[in-house]
């Protein structure tokens, strides 16, 4: 049976959500989506062919599984309208960074079975990186119902430790500005060595979709890939050695350090602020 699913909050994660749902067969009659915004409401509608209401009042004792598709610090308020239309019946997903299992069922007015998902902004293009971790309350099926939705936008890594989620954050939640933040870099080196802007971009910008590119294929390693790139004595194996000299890799472990460090006290003491 095909599972009723509703998405609270109908923004761009939740819009790619529901494209990969409906791109993988998933009826459009089975999924609905709850946003105050009247324009969200409209444009939803009428790209994906959906319900889409202001309230959730008869949507969501419908529904199998509710996916909170909201920032962090909407939470509350959130689980407060919501709370009494959730029943143990329901499998509960958030997508919220920093948001614990255990804090969303404190919000609740019954013993609900969770999945913590933490997606990043690639599923918009389906190639997703997705880490979710599932509650004790959850069953075999509903992990798997869980998994699958995610897996329509990309790749599902499934997280034992739910310590382990500030990790996946750093990791594959912030990880695409890392990488565009190198693409930033490695554009402006080229300008300070003489190229064009335009060009300049051009090659930083399409050097980093074609490595990404690469990464994508079965069975690839990023080792091998660097390995088979760099020719002893060559011009790539200059380029790294200037990396290594600075300390490239602990450069990286410091920054994927700082992000978990900032997960964790967004997880202990507030839900202010977004990955």
């Amino acid at each position: 049976m095909t599972s009723r699913i509703v998405f609270i909050g109908a923004g761009n994660m939740a819009q790619a959500l529901i494209g990969g749902l409906l791109n993988q067969g998933h009826p459009n009659t089975q999924i609905s989506a709850i946003d105050p915004d009247p324009t969200v409401r409209a444009q939803v509608k009428d790209d994906y062919g959906i319900a889409v209401e202001s309230d959730h009042g008869h949507r969501v004792p419908a529904a199998d599984i509710v996916l909170l598709a909201v920032k962090p610090q909407l939470i509350e308020p959130v689980m407060a309208n919501l709370s009494n239309h959730l029943t143990s019946n329901h499998l509960l997903i958030s997508v919220a960074a920093g948001v614990s299992v255990e804090q969303l069922q404190s919000l609740s007015c019954c013993e609900l079975a969770i999945v913590r998902a933490m997606p990043n902004t690639p599923a918009l293009l389906g190639q997703g990186a997705t880490g979710l971790f599932a509650g004790p309350g959850c069953s075999t099926e509903q992990v798997e119902q869980a998994r699958s939705i995610f897996a329509a936008v990309g790749r599902v890594a499934m997280i034992e430790d739910q310590a382990l989620m500030n990790v996946v954050t750093a990791v594959s939640g912030s990880g695409p500005a890392y990488f565009f933040a190198l693409t930033e870099a490695l554009q402006k080196a080229a300008e300070h060595s003489g190229l064009p802007s335009d060009v300049a971009r051009l090659l930083a910008q399409q050097t980093a979709a074609g490595a990404g590119a690469m990464l994508g294929q079965p069975g690839a390693s990023a080792t091998r890939l660097r390995q088979q790139v760099t020719s002893p004595g060559g011009t790539t194996a200059a380029a790294l050695d200037a990396f290594s000299l600075a300390n490239f890799d602990q450069v990286v472990l410091s920054a994927v350090e700082a992000a978990i460090q900032r997960g964790q006290s967004l997880t202990q003491t507030d839900r202010t602020h977004s990955a």
